[in-house]
């Protein structure tokens, strides 16, 4: 049974390593994708789920793949990303990374591997990575940096961070090969072991961070001896995360104090009356320049008298952060400091929850030059109290911040710098400002006024006019004409500001910032307006993409005197609507759109043109003339059809009551009346006669048209009843412009495949085809088809043309 159960463990131990096998040698066939590559290249695949490195371009320059969950890196999956400058696995699950994974990153100058769980650093990581400048590799469960040295190719690293809660030992060779480190991170809060001259074979060394908690509580010779290798007069030294109690816990710095250093900060420290003492004793006489407390609580009541006698004149900054006081209510005053007061010329206390600087200790600040009192609980009260109600003290300060206050009034403020002769730079950002007095008192001296991210509305002459930088982002302007003569350098972003402000106001504007805003467009004469403007900021607005507006930043703005700093992808179309969010430099807009009057005008033109040229041609082919007579003959048609359902009502058949309609000239009627009514209407005496030749009933307008009605019904009406048309053609009948109204009409209704009977044509004197308008077509073809009657010149021949058209009329078979 125990076999059997061994053998079944051994086939699944060896069914999940072939998966494991299959799944790295094939790691391509599921490894998922990223696309979120913007257009500089920068692929941000951060908080992606990953399990595995995701497929990217090739040309990708940043790969940012923290807050993932990737195990491993294998060889290919970054073999084909040799232009890649930046990879960041911060905060993924990392423990294995195979030798060659980075071989390819010939170009690769940034590299984060921090808060992973790799165990141990392997120098062939890094063996080809011959351009890396920057290497995190903290927070990772490593007991120490391996062997042999890990970094020891790399020649151009500037900045090391690597430690973590396991970090145990360092030893001698650990850093072979590092040199010339701008910045070096350690973090040993654990640190047991330490070989003396570790770190300072990393020399010459700019910053320096240390975090060592352990060794200063309980190994304070391990914390000197890694003192004492990075402490330089010129190296800036941080120490983090200590917990300063009692004069032991300082005496390591001896180290640092022996060296000369000139800058040491602490950083989430918490410190005791006897601690601090005990610092100022051991940097008595030291030079230190700088001291910054970053995330300082202080336990003790600030009793720090006993270290009066210490030389501290060296002091020139004092920088402090994040404070908190325990027991606030028993913090003496910092009237006993003087000592420390009077040399500082850089003061900065930033949070640190300070309402008030009593007059009396602001007195003690006689060299200061750059005051920070930013973050805090200031009202114009209290800095009254502070400023001494400007009454000259801090005569020197030429630097004041006090932005992120609980400030209100701009003419308080403005009351109280008005004595600070020396002022130049003024900070009264982030406060509750919402309007601006008519008039101020400023210093003469002033030079930079920053009142960003406030709720002013309108802009008055309060502005001091000596200004060279003024920042007003982040209020709620809607516009800024205010002349500034002096101005360089002006800040508006962040406003409902619609254009930019006029540049004869501003004539010694060099930088203007105005994004997000709600600016529509600009062009080259509003630019033009300013004689000095070199910068540009004016992306995110709601770009309106007119022909102008698109040709300038696509073209004229690249050759002009004005540069956009902010990059072309800031400029967005927001409106029309079908270009919305498509950047400004990739929009192609239309003639039509771009030169829309010149191709109305074009167009116009073109149309009356073609306009023209078809009322010529239809007047050559008697369009115009066609479609008249068409509506009125449909319109006759219309009338002769209703009539004829008359009579079928009325039971009524059609009545022909004319042998033929006669259409003639009005000159032709001489011969119509004396020669062709008593002709064939007319009865003769000789019985033989009579019978060949009986009278016919003619129609003719002059006698049988109804008075009254429309021409076109008579006619209509007159061919109805008619069994024959006959025209009576010559010279007058075709220039009269009733028989060709007559005529026009006539032969609408004669060629109707509904109506009238034949056509009778009666030639008075030679006429040709040529002779008849063209528009007469269907005449035109009748005549070409249809045998016509002349009328004989000699008298001998009038009895047969008689005799051919009596044939005709009775439509008796019988050429004629």
């Amino acid at each position: 049974m125990g076999q059997a159960t061994n053998l079944y463990f051994t086939l699944l131990y060896l069914h999940l390593l072939s998966i494991c096998w299959c799944q790295t040698s094939n790691p391509d066939s599921e490894r998922l994708s990223c696309d979120r590559c913007d257009r500089r290249l920068s692929c941000n695949c951060s908080y992606g789920g990953f399990t595995s490195v995701p497929t990217v371009t090739d040309r990708a320059l940043t790969l940012d793949l923290s807050f993932n969950k990737i195990a491993m890196v294998t060889d290919d999956d970054l073999k084909s990303h040799r232009q890649l400058k930046a990879l960041s696995l911060h905060s993924n699950k990392l423990a294995v990374i195979h030798p060659s994974a980075f071989d390819s990153l010939w170009s690769l100058e940034e590299l984060d591997l921090s808060n992973n769980q790799l165990t141990a650093l392997k120098q062939k990581w890094f063996r080809k990575l011959g351009a890396l400048q920057n290497l995190n590799l903290l927070n990772n469960p490593y007991r120490c940096l391996g062997s042999p040295a890990p970094f020891q190719t790399l020649v151009r690293l500037r900045r090391l961070r690597f430690g973590g809660p396991a970090l145990e030992e360092l030893r001698r060779e650990d850093l072979y090969g590092v040199t010339q480190l701008e910045e070096l991170i350690v973090h040993g809060n654990n640190l047991s072991r330490y070989e003396p001259g570790t770190l300072a074979d990393a020399w010459p060394l700019g910053r320096v961070t240390l975090s060592l908690r352990s060794a200063f509580l309980t190994n304070t010779a391990l914390a000197r001896a890694v003192l004492e290798d990075v402490s330089y007069p010129e190296t800036p030294i941080i120490l983090e995360d200590l917990h300063l109690i009692g004069n032991e816990s300082v005496q390591s710095l001896t180290a640092a104090a022996n060296r000369r250093i000139r800058q040491i900060g602490l950083k989430n420290v918490s410190v005791s009356d006897e601690a601090i003492v005990s610092f100022l004793m051991v940097f008595n006489g030291v030079p230190l320049t700088s001291f910054w407390l970053d995330g300082i609580t202080l336990t003790g009541e600030g009793r720090w008298a006993q270290a009066k006698w210490t030389d501290q004149k060296s002091i020139d900054e004092f920088f402090l952060r994040n404070i908190v006081v325990l027991d606030v209510w028993k913090f003496v005053s910092l009237l006993e400091l003087g000592f420390l007061l009077h040399y500082p010329r850089k003061v900065s206390v930033i949070n640190g929850r300070v309402f008030v600087m009593p007059c009396p200790t602001s007195r003690l600040l006689v060299n200061l030059q750059y005051l920070d009192l930013s973050d805090n609980l200031l009202t114009e009260l209290t800095l009254s109290e502070s400023l001494c109600d400007g009454h000259g003290t801090l005569k020197d300060l030429r630097v004041l911040n006090i932005s992120g206050n609980a400030l209100k009034s701009l003419s308080t403020i403005s009351r109280l710098v008005a004595g600070l002769s020396k002022l130049t730079h003024l900070d009264i950002s982030r406060n509750a400002y919402s309007s601006m007095p008519p008039a101020c008192s400023w210093p003469s001296t002033l030079r930079y006024l920053n009142i960003s991210r406030a709720k002013l509305e309108t802009i008055t002459h309060c502005l001091p006019t000596s200004l060279e930088v003024l920042d007003l982002s982040n209020n709620d302007l809607k516009s800024l004409n205010l002349s500034l003569p002096a101005l360089r350098e002006l800040y508006l972003s962040g406003n409902k500001i619609q254009s930019l402000p006029p540049g004869w106001l501003l004539p010694n504007l060099q930088i203007l910032t105005i994004q997000s805003n709600t600016l529509n467009m600009f062009g080259r004469s509003d630019l033009q307006s300013y004689k000095r403007l070199q910068n540009l900021q004016a992306g995110q607005n709601k770009f309106v993409c007119s022909c102008e507006f698109v040709a300038f930043l696509q073209s004229d703005i690249k050759g002009g005197d004005v540069q956009l700093t902010d990059g072309e992808e800031s400029y967005v179309c927001d409106s029309p609507l079908y270009l919305q969010e498509e950047p400004v430099g990739q929009v192609h807009l239309s003639v039509v759109e771009c030169h829309r009057v010149l191709f109305v005008s074009v167009s116009c033109g073109v149309a009356l043109f073609v306009a023209i040229l078809l009322c010529i041609l239809l007047w050559r082919l008697h369009v115009l003339w066609y479609l008249k007579m068409t509506w009125a003959w449909l319109k006759a048609k219309r009338n002769s059809r209703r009539r004829q359902r008359c009579r079928e009502r009325e039971g009524l058949e059609s009545l022909l009551s004319f042998d033929a309609f006669v259409s003639y000239s009005e000159q032709d009627a001489c011969w119509v009346e004396n020669f062709l009514v008593p002709e064939l209407e007319e009865p003769r005496d000789n019985n033989e006669e009579s019978v060949n030749h009986r009278p016919l009933t003619l129609c003719l307008h002059k006698r049988d048209f109804l008075p009254g009605h429309w021409i076109v019904d008579n006619i209509m009406s007159a061919m109805e009843r008619s069994r024959r048309t006959v025209f009576v053609l010559s010279e007058n009948f075709v220039q009269s412009d009733w028989c060709r109204y007559e005529l026009d009409f006539s032969h609408f209704w004669l060629f109707d495949g509904n109506a009238g009977g034949e056509a009778i044509l009666i030639l008075l004197e030679p006429l040709s085809k040529d002779d008849i308008p063209k528009r007469f077509c269907k005449l035109h073809k009748l005549m070409s088809s249809t045998t016509y009657l002349e009328w004989p010149q000699e008298e001998e021949k009038t009895g047969e043309f008689w005799m051919s058209l009596r044939k005709a009329l009775r439509g008796e078979e019988e050429d004629y």
